[in-house]
């Protein structure tokens, strides 16, 4: 016989013809494998993506039943939600206003967990486990790798492996999980086995995997701190794999630009040479500007210094080129308006856009030292000091275009007496584009000589004087210089005299 109807005041009786409606239930005790003392059925750990929240009594005025938001995941079998127990976020019953919170009570963020085991409703429940620690982790479950690699997503955290899967390589123990690392470089790996194969446990974790199991000694709070401690590990390993990776490739960079960087050839001149250099670009070796000089067989001493638009990696590679172009032509005889005609050729060639360009200081100083010829292409003129007198910057009116802006353009040079004594300095712009101190004016030209006169007269000279400069030229700017900065010095002293 059914059981009689009850009708409440809020629930009014069918119209004829009308279904009768739902009763909802009162709240009870919670039941099945999520209450305190519930059994776990067979297919738990089947239905992988279930969120398993905490266990405990009901809370007055909230309902014992409902669905977990978002706690369903693709995977094996059906997934659902425990909804035997309370579970933060779930549907409240209707007719019954949730409990008023206390306070912010603070969420541990749940997993996703991939078992990999070939019986998962034997005596070994995971989610039981887990459950009884109060861990919300979503369980997904495999009975071996074929089905687990359609399983593994991003959003997996962790793999439980057992590695007494059936079939495995007798010759190899943990062919298992050399094969699951291989398909999960990414994730987090817990190895799991049985006590009396402690050895095995130990090389699984030489092997990769984060941490191992037994068995038969494992209980919901072990498991829970397993799994967190496994994806914790798993990122400080990767964060650490990184660190190292980025450290090698510096150092490679770094060996890569030093190579690339001049090493002068002036054996047999009497010339002394210094040079700095600092890139604009940070923790980098190597800019846009570069120079070079070389002793030709017949003694005249040849240097350059340019400096391409620019100081990104484009533009330092290209300076690179340009530089080993230079030293080739030289090597080869050409000077003057031949060799910035080549150079251009091989800028136009070379760049990746129209607009970029280069500007060229070259000279070429005879074998006697007492003179040299001077191509400026666009660049500022370089500073001289002769033996007794300031330094001063080299006249040149009839300068030739930066290399890449004029087709078929020309670079007259210019003879100018050097002395028995005396120091030439070249630079690129970025030394006298960087500000003084006062408002926006730059440093300059003038400024710049002004500076080198008072570090000459503290008898500063070769690499002291170039850093000296340098130094000066940064604290005047208030912080590093954003262009990049090349300095070259070349010195005779009075003959007779020790360099």
């Amino acid at each position: 016989m059914p059981a009689p109807q009850m009708w409440s005041p809020r629930t009014p009786p069918p119209g004829p013809g009308e279904p009768a409606p739902v009763t909802p239930a009162a709240p009870g005790p919670a039941t099945g494998p999520g209450a305190p003392g519930g059994a776990a059925e067979a297919g738990d750990l089947a239905r992988p993506g279930a969120l398993l929240g905490r266990g405990g009594p009901e809370e007055p005025g909230r309902p014992a039943t409902g669905t977990a938001s978002g706690a369903t995941a693709t995977g094996l079998g059906t997934s659902t939600g425990l909804g035997t127990s309370h579970v933060p976020g779930a549907v409240p019953h209707p007719g019954h206003a949730p409990a008023a919170p206390h306070g912010p009570a603070p969420q541990a963020t749940a997993l996703n967990l991939l078992v990999i085991e070939d019986d998962p409703v034997g005596p070994f429940t995971v989610s039981e486990l887990l459950h009884t620690a109060g861990t919300r982790v979503r369980i997904r479950t495999a009975r071996n790798l074929t089905e687990a690699e359609r399983l593994l997503t991003d959003d997996v955290n962790c793999i439980l492996l057992d590695l007494a899967l059936p079939g495995r390589d007798p010759d190899d123990e943990l062919a298992a999980l050399r094969a699951l690392l291989r398909l999960a470089p990414r994730h987090a790996v817990l190895a799991l086995t049985a006590s009396t194969h402690a050895e095995r446990a130990a090389e699984a974790v030489r092997v990769g995997a984060q941490d191992y199991l037994f068995r038969d000694e494992l209980d919901g709070r072990l498991l829970s701190r397993a799994i967190r401690y496994a994806v914790e590990r798993k990122r400080a390993d990767t964060a650490q794999y990184k660190l190292a990776e980025s450290r090698l490739r510096a150092q490679e960079n770094a060996r890569l630009e030093r190579g690339l960087l001049p090493t002068p050839l002036l054996d047999g001149s009497d010339l002394r040479f210094a040079a700095r250099y600092r890139p604009g670009r940070s923790r980098a070796l190597l800019g846009g500007d570069f120079y070079d000089t070389v002793r030709t067989p017949d003694g005249t001493v040849h240097a350059m210094i340019g400096d391409v638009c620019g100081h990104g990696p484009d533009e330092a590679a290209l300076g690179v080129e340009l530089r080993i172009a230079w030293r080739a032509l030289t090597l080869a005889g050409l000077c003057g308006d031949a060799l910035l005609t080549t150079l251009q050729q091989v800028l136009e060639h070379e760049r990746d856009d129209d607009e970029i360009f280069a500007t060229l200081c070259t000279v070429d100083i005879a074998p006697d030292s007492r003179r040299a010829e001077l191509s400026l292409a666009g660049h500022p003129a370089p500073l001289i000091a002769r033996a007794g007198g300031p330094a001063s910057l080299l006249a040149y009116e009839s300068g030739g275009p930066a290399l890449g802006l004029l087709p078929q353009t020309r670079w007259p040079r210019r003879r100018v007496e050097l002395g028995d004594a005396w120091s030439l300095l070249m630079y690129t712009d970025g030394l006298i584009e960087g500000r003084t101190g006062v408002g926006n004016q730059r440093l300059g030209q003038e400024g710049m000589t002004e500076m080198v006169n008072r570090l000459l007269t503290t008898g500063l000279g070769g690499e002291a004087l170039l850093e000296a400069a340098v130094t000066e030229a940064r604290e005047l700017n208030g912080g590093e210089l954003t262009d990049d900065v090349a300095v070259l010095l070349l010195e005779r002293t009075r003959p007779g005299t020790a360099p």
